[in-house]
């Protein structure tokens, strides 16, 4: 599966478009951001050094955990092309 890898990776462009959230993403991006900024301000600096060494390692395995989805929707739809492909 590795070129599914580079694609994911953004080393394969098959082509340019643009997408734009929809608008529960931002909503949830916001709210995210406001409650982080209001956690940090209560922090010490000890803190914060540990809830960003956190939030990098939640952010790295949500990035591996949408490649995963994304390589396994691909094959799917793989499947399911080759299923309507045979019907013929």
């Amino acid at each position: 599966m590795r070129i599914l890898e580079e694609f994911w990776y953004g080393n394969i462009e098959p082509t340019e478009y643009d997408t734009l959230p929809c608008a529960e993403y931002k909503e949830a991006l916001q709210l995210i951001s406001r409650n982080e900024e209001k956690l940090q301000a209560t922090m010490t600096d000890t803190q914060k050094e540990l809830f960003s060494r956190y939030a990098d390692s939640v952010r790295e395995f949500q990035d591996m955990a949408e490649c995963l989805l994304f390589q396994n929707s691909f094959r799917l739809g793989a499947r399911m092309m080759l299923e309507v492909m045979e019907e013929r």
